[in-house]
């Protein structure tokens, strides 16, 4: 058994999975105390005006609290003016603008890198709240700067009913079991379909550290994909031995039994299962964010050795491995990669999040080129010394 984590206070990853995970909430005082203020409230106002950043800016009217409005990005200075007492700011992907915010990843190192969805950071003034709800995946909520009161209630799911008429899936109430409030550094962990509210009580800034599950329709869609991208498949099957006429308008059940025998026995070709899901999990959310990377040969960086660079995955990419039989197969940003085998090891331990340093042991050919074309697709980066977090 792994030793305890203080992110869990202080019970090992094992029990929390086991006894939390997707089951109850947990409450953990001072969980990551280095989170607090790595953002202030006016960081993230200044963030949400950028037209690249994705964000949501949440008011509720003065005279009715009660009526709510959604203004979604790109988000401008006029959309700040004249607001009423009770508001909030929603801004996606805040790991992918900051290294000290990316870097908290690595208190989860427990869930795979393939559930992660993104960390949201909230701002809000006091009073400030995005409602009664519940969300279709874990997070785990942290308090960055100022405080934020929690309510959680009951369990919800699919059939639950909202609130009608508003631009939010608002719950029409809850029934409190649990009443904290969270100071910076503070965690809870909400599992999928609890219901909760949270409301500043202070100017404050929360981190969703979000955990999603893909769906089965997104997984079909990208098997259809693959199999369409085949052009073997696209010619017409051979048709059933007719050893008897049939109705002109009837499909028989023999027909129907063999065209379903035929989909499935593509659907059971495990290689294109298992590159149509890795392909999807390896997908960015946020393929925009992903910064044009400086073209860079392997000469340069025979010339960067040794100077102190370190290796890390880019925070807006995804960078995935299977392994199986001693054989490792990574895929990149949606996409397959071919790397050789003395980059694998290197490749794994950034893929698990780890950090590299760019010493000699990098110093032979296809390793450089595989690098070369890694930064060249952001999908890794070199981080100078001065610069490392």
């Amino acid at each position: 058994m792994s030793q305890p984590l203080d992110v869990l206070g202080g019970i090992t990853a094992e029990q929390f999975l086991a006894e939390y995970w997707q089951k109850k909430p947990l409450l953990v005082r001072n969980a990551i105390p280095e989170i607090a203020n790595i953002l202030e409230p006016n960081d993230v106002l200044e963030l949400a005006l950028d037209e690249n950043v994705t964000a949501r800016l949440i008011k509720q009217k003065d005279r009715d609290p009660n009526q709510w409005s959604v203004k979604s990005s790109p988000l401008l200075k006029a959309d700040f003016q004249k607001m009423p007492k009770l508001w909030t700011l929603l801004v996606q992907a805040i790991d992918h603008y900051s290294f000290d915010l990316a870097a908290m990843w690595k208190k989860f190192p427990f869930i795979p890198q393939w559930r992660r969805d993104d960390i949201m950071v909230s701002y809000a003034p006091q009073g400030g709240s995005v409602g009664k709800h519940f969300d279709f995946y874990d997070v785990f909520l942290v308090q960055g700067y100022g405080h934020r009161r929690w309510q959680l209630g009951q369990m919800c799911d699919a059939e639950t009913d909202f609130v009608a008429g508003q631009p939010l899936k608002l719950l029409p109430e809850m029934d409190v079991n649990f009443d904290e409030v969270l100071a910076p550094g503070d965690l809870l962990y909400v599992p999928p379909g609890l219901s909760h509210y949270g409301v500043a009580e202070d100017d404050c800034l929360t981190y969703s550290f979000g955990f999603r599950m893909p769906n089965v329709s997104d997984m079909m869609d990208r098997v259809g994909d693959k199999f369409s991208d085949n052009e073997a498949l696209r010619n017409p099957l051979t048709d059933i031995i007719r050893d008897q006429v049939s109705k002109v308008g009837e499909v028989t059940g023999n027909e129907l039994e063999y065209l379903k025998t035929k989909i499935m026995e593509q659907l059971h070709n495990s290689n294109v299962l298992e590159d149509a899901i890795m392909s999807l999990m390896s997908e960015p959310k946020y393929p925009e964010n992903i910064p044009e990377a400086e073209e860079i040969g392997t000469g340069d960086l025979m010339e960067a050795i040794d100077q102190g660079y370190r290796i890390m995955l880019e925070p807006a990419s995804r960078l995935l491995y299977t392994e199986e039989d001693d054989e490792i197969m990574f895929w990149a940003n949606g996409e397959g990669i071919c790397i050789s085998e003395q980059f694998t090891q290197s490749l794994k331990q950034i893929a698990d999040g780890q950090d590299i340093l760019f010493d000699e042991n990098f110093a032979d050919e296809d390793i450089l080129e595989d690098m070369a074309a890694l930064l060249n697709d952001s999908v890794i980066m070199l981080v100078p010394p001065a610069e490392e977090e």
